[in-house]
């Protein structure tokens, strides 16, 4: 929908349709994007292109014996003899399992039971309190009674905030032998609620309140306790070391609640409001003292709040993932508290993954950023005394090799492609996915010191050659500091003619730390965007991983800002290139990439002269503050870096086009933030595009019409 209040000037409009008209015929205003000459080209491409790589990426299972492993493609099983090394059909691929979130709950919600592990009992969260029964749901009782709307008390669940931030997807543990259950306390009396309208589409309406901390404002007191079902008395958690909650106190945000292996105590994380500070800590749960295991601190910026974190067989010594370096290192630690080994300790590159724990032969796999460049991971071997580290893959390539580990070890997921564990059972050998950017997946068999036994699958590109696509071509720029060099990758038309000038779309996401599409350099199938008769750009940050700790805090206090200007330096890098039109870029994102583009057209419309922007965050007083603060400080420390960070304090400085999208139901980017650039942007006199979601959730608007927007704005000159 178009702005109703600013209407762009008649003469304006005429002159865009009257470019309609003249290059793609008579076009009906509601066929805009059919009526474009290469709207047919690009709708037959869009069906081809996905399936235009056969790709060679494989997810295996090891057979017990290690001595073969299956894999699926084509619909079929296959399985592969390593000590013959052929491959033979075994049957049909098994229907894929049905996706669900971690936990099985909904996005930024806890599970509303748990059972124990005996199954004999169950606990479940009901009127804000918690409640245990028998597994077939007799026998209730009642755990906790003060629980109420009135008294803004909650038990056995957490919050939006802590389940998206904080990745709770739970509120109440069980011990490992049934005889226990800690649960969680929330005190949200001080929160102030949102209010959101669901339901708008229907006759009546109904309004969906949640107690939502945003930056600055007041965060739920939050509490453990630990049940014992034999006394069927509870005991509080120390969880702030006597201290009371505060900003400053390290516990005012207490997470990732488990048991150790024995169940003798209660483990948690806990962080300060700044997340600069962050502890490992055991609790004795019949008295509630607490003691800290391990402590992390980073005061020029922000710790990471969920490192891997895995035991060994013993249930005392444990992996521990950590960045005090200024890299990201792997180190193995005793449950009371001693370091025992750096397991690595690279300062030039960072450690990324576990993927395997050989207790049995006393080594550990793992990826690391030590190829030709930080996108390219490799698959080292180390021993557990962090002695022998061992290169075991071709630094030419980026190499996935499928985790071995529990999905609660894995705080950032392995790149999809490789699923299954990828080492034999006998650590003697490894399947290897290696890709480039140009370079499509092949999977081949390795051993334990990296040579290649066998090549298993590769790509089929014959598709992607008959329909004339063009591979994507990676080049580096310097970031806006004009020291750090970054990478980007351009995606062209299948057609695509080097003596003609061409109008770029940049396609982004951007967040802190954020996985996105250059975070690893894997092979790039071009978008049917592209087939319209753009190029496309994914570009690379200061925000984004692999680049150490003290990279990634020159966004600290900045966002909006390092990566916004980061990314400019990016498209300009290719203004010297004489297909690329720098009067014709374009960007778009959803989420964070929806304030990246609002920012990169407010803060530099010399470079990007429009940008569609979905599910936006404009101001970061409008975001939660467990995800804002950590990277933004409070409001009152860093009303500078707020301020800047607004696409409002730029509102006036729109002088390109501009598509806002936001769903009326969104829990997550607050429809607020959306309509407070609405309301800037007309004060200011500005003419732009709205489309919105009726009652649709954290969405992006239909590529529909964001490519009708941009053939408007970029293809035909206004």
């Amino acid at each position: 929908m178009r702005n109703p209040t600013l209407v762009r000037p008649l003469a304006t409009a005429l002159g865009v349709a009257a470019a309609l008209v003249c290059l793609a015929g008579v076009a009906p205003a509601q066929d805009r994007l059919k009526g474009t000459p290469a709207y047919e080209r690009y709708q037959r491409m869009s069906q081809d292109i996905g399936t235009a790589v056969k790709s060679g990426a494989i997810g295996v299972t090891w057979q017990d014996d290690g001595r073969s492993f299956e894999y699926q493609r084509d619909g079929k099983t296959y399985r592969f003899d390593v000590a013959t090394l052929t491959t033979r059909e075994v049957g049909g691929a098994p229907a894929a399992a049905p996706r669900v979130r971690p936990g099985g709950v909904d996005r930024g919600r806890q599970a509303a039971s748990a059972l124990s592990p005996d199954g004999k009992r169950k606990a479940f969260y009901r009127d804000r309190n918690l409640w245990v029964s028998n597994a077939d749901g007799s026998g209730e009782t009642s755990i906790t009674t003060d629980g109420s709307d009135k008294e803004r008390i909650k038990y056995g669940t957490a919050s939006w905030v802590y389940g998206e931030e904080l990745r709770q997807t739970t509120a109440m543990w069980w011990a490992p032998d049934g005889t226990r259950l800690a649960y969680y306390r929330f005190d949200e009396r001080q929160v102030p609620d949102y209010i959101l309208q669901l339901d708008q589409t229907k006759l009546y309406s109904r309004a969906d309140v949640e107690a939502y901390p945003k930056a600055g404002q007041p965060n739920p007191v939050v509490d453990l306790f630990v049940y014992d079902v034999s006394t069927r008395k509870s005991t509080r958690i120390d969880v702030r070391s006597g201290q009371p909650f505060e900003n400053g106190v390290v516990g005012h945000y207490v997470y990732r609640v488990r048991w150790s292996p024995d169940g003798r105590e209660l483990l948690f994380s806990r962080t300060n409001r700044r997340q600069n500070v962050l502890e490992l800590v055991a609790a004795d749960p019949s008295t509630g003292a607490c003691r800290v295991i391990v402590r992390e601190e980073w005061p020029t910026g922000w710790v990471d709040n969920n490192p891997a974190f895995v035991f060994l067989a013993d249930g005392q010594r444990f992996i521990w993932e950590s960045q005090r370096n200024g890299w990201r290192n792997f180190y193995l630690y005793h449950l009371d508290g001693r370091l025992l080994a750096p397991l690595t300790a690279h300062t030039s590159f960072e450690a990324d993954s576990l993927v395997k724990v050989d207790e049995k032969h006393g080594v550990l796999f793992y990826t690391a950023r030590d190829g030709d460049n930080h996108l390219k991971l490799q698959l080292h071997r180390v021993g557990l005394d962090g002695r022998d580290d061992v290169r075991l893959t071709d630094p030419a390539f980026h190499h996935t090799v499928g985790s071995c580990m529990p999905r609660d070890a894995l705080p950032r997921p392995m790149m999809p492609g490789a699923g299954g564990c990828g080492i034999s059972p006998d650590g003697r050998y490894f399947v290897d996915v290696y890709q480039t950017h140009d370079t499509p997946p092949a999977a081949r068999l390795a051993d334990h010191r990296g040579r290649v036994v066998a090549e298993v699958t590769s790509s089929d590109l014959s598709k992607f050659e008959t329909l004339g696509l063009k591979k994507a071509e990676m080049f580096t720029y310097l970031a806006a500091d004009r020291r750090t060099p970054l990478r980007g990758l351009i995606s062209f038309p299948s057609n695509f003619d080097p003596a003609r000038r061409y109008p770029v779309l940049v396609s982004v996401y951007g967040g802190p730390g954020s996985a996105g599409s250059t975070a690893r350099e894997t092979f790039v199938t071009p978008t049917p965007f592209a087939e319209l008769g753009f190029v496309v750009l994914n570009l690379d940050s200061r925000a984004a991983p692999g680049m150490g700790k003290r990279v990634l805090d020159s966004i600290y206090l900045k966002l909006g800002q390092t990566e916004i200007d980061d990314m400019a330096e990016g498209v300009k890098a290719l203004w010297n290139r004489p297909w690329l039109d720098k009067d014709r870029v374009g960007i778009f994102g959803t989420s964070y990439g929806g304030y990246s583009s609002v920012m990169a057209v407010l803060r530099h419309p010399d470079v990007f002269r429009a940008a569609s922007a979905s599910s936006p965050v404009t101001a970061w007083y409008h975001y939660d503050s467990i995800y804002t603060e950590r990277y933004m400080g409070l409001p009152e420390e860093n009303e500078e870096g707020y301020e800047a960070g607004s696409a409002m304090t730029y509102a006036d400085r729109l002088s390109g086009r501009l598509l806002i999208y936001y769903g009326t139901a969104d829990n997550n980017v607050h429809p607020a933030n959306s309509l407070q650039l609405i309301q800037a942007l007309q004060r200011a006199g500005k003419s732009f595009d709205v489309q919105v979601g009726p009652d649709a959730g954290h969405s992006s608007v239909r590529p529909e019409r964001m490519l009708e927007f941009f053939l408007e704005a970029l293809s035909y000159r206004n």
